[in-house]
């Protein structure tokens, strides 16, 4: 017995874990002090708390606690660090100018509208393409063209981990490794891959790493910045002024209840990472297995099911030719997936991702994201084959009589 309508879309958002919620309430009407309020116990217990939950999201994702910045969510945090650099590298240029920055055309909005609003303001930017779909690893930056690239006066690469719609994990510790000879600072958002797979900020040698707590199944409305301390020194122009807050580079009352939800929800994701993932991947893989087996003209985007460390446990996104994405989900209304990234679904045109990979836009409107994630059960995989099977089966008929 399944209870509907049945959610897949776990890329967009997760559902809070009950554990996380139960870390939260006592912060709301109990412990409610302010962080920031240094001449009382209420204000000296919320500090604790919230220097208790930096130390933990650090430890899991091998940082050091003072390298943790807290912000609102992952947009705040890519803003904070691809502006950060470019506005404070232009303040101490002679020319006033940013400097060159080198991201990928795959990149999630919230990378991509930064990136072009510090274009428009005299940077110059370049946008990599990735493998399309006839490569081994549709998705992927290829190193030597992104070696190409790099100039003396590129400040900034900015390079997500893990795909959101995708699911494609780029090199990240390739590209750290290059940048870090040519003493290039490198961003990355890895709103996707904190929690989902094993991660070590230090090892990887990235300078910077957004990530945000309602992907993990933790709280919306809080997120991190992991800024790398050290040699060089990477250095920030603040973009919200205030009390100072976050040692001035991110001034604003600190969310508690949020910062210990997310700080306990990516505790758990690391507790229960093995298991969790062995168990996505085989419901992924049945899925799609379930899927081309109903239907003919069943095309996997993004890379292979069975090739290791390339892709998103729990990420399906696949097309169905001869259907409209978007009618497709409109005739679903008991299954929650997505027709491209939810932050763009505003926007009527089709994947950029998609497109990058070399899909017809036709195509492109074809697919469909599926995000499996800790609260799906084999008996929703089942529910899923059949309803999208039967409903692409029943527009292709209706569009062949037309």
């Amino acid at each position: 017995m399944v209870n509907t309508p049945v959610y897949m879309d776990n890329h967009a958002t997760t559902r809070v874990d009950p554990r996380v919620v139960d870390a939260m309430l006592p912060l709301f009407d109990q412990a409610f002090g302010n962080a920031g309020s240094t001449s009382h116990s209420f204000g000296w217990t919320a500090a604790e708390t919230v220097d208790a939950a930096r130390r933990s999201i650090a430890q899991q994702i091998g940082a050091s606690e003072r390298e943790i910045v807290f912000t609102s969510g992952a947009t705040e945090s890519n803003n904070l660090a691809i502006r950060g650099v470019v506005e404070r590298q232009a303040g101490q240029s002679k020319t006033g100018q940013g400097g060159h920055i080198l991201s990928v055309v795959t990149e999630h909005k919230a990378v991509l509208d930064p990136l072009h609003r510090v274009a428009r303001r005299g940077c110059d930017l370049t946008l990599l393409e990735v493998a399309d779909q006839t490569a081994d690893c549709p998705g992927q930056v290829d190193l030597n063209r992104f070696s190409d690239a790099l100039r003396d006066d590129t400040v900034l690469v900015s390079i997500m981990l893990a795909n959101n719609e995708i699911g494609v994990l780029q090199p990240i510790a390739e590209i750290c490794e290059i940048c870090k000879q040519k003493e290039i600072l490198v961003h990355t958002d890895a709103t996707q891959a904190v929690g989902r797979i094993p991660l070590d900020a230090a090892a990887l040698q990235v300078d910077l790493m957004s990530f945000s707590g309602h992907k993990i199944y933790g709280p919306k409305g809080v997120g991190a910045l992991y800024v790398r301390r050290g040699a060089p020194r990477v250095r920030l122009a603040a973009q919200i002024d205030g009390g100072g807050q976050e040692n001035g580079r991110r001034s604003g009352t600190l969310n508690v209840p949020g910062i210990v939800g997310m700080a306990t929800a990516l505790q758990l994701c690391n507790e229960e990472l093995s298991a969790e993932t062995s168990r996505l991947l085989a419901d992924r893989n049945r899925l799609f297995h379930g899927l081309s087996d109903a239907l003919d003209d069943v095309a996997l985007n993004g890379p292979a099911l069975d090739t290791p460390g390339t892709r998103l446990a729990g990420n399906l996104n696949c097309s169905f030719a001869g259907v409209d994405g978007e009618a497709l989900m409109m005739s679903m209304r008991d299954l929650a997936v997505s027709s491209g990234s939810a932050c763009t679904s505003t926007n009527p045109e089709p994947s950029h991702v998609l497109r990058a990979l070399g899909l017809s836009d036709d195509l492109t409107r074809a697919s469909l994201r599926f995000g499996l994630g800790r609260f799906n059960t084999s008996a929703e995989v089942d529910f899923a084959i059949q309803l999208v099977s039967e409903t692409v089966d029943r527009l292709r008929q209706m569009r062949s009589l037309t």
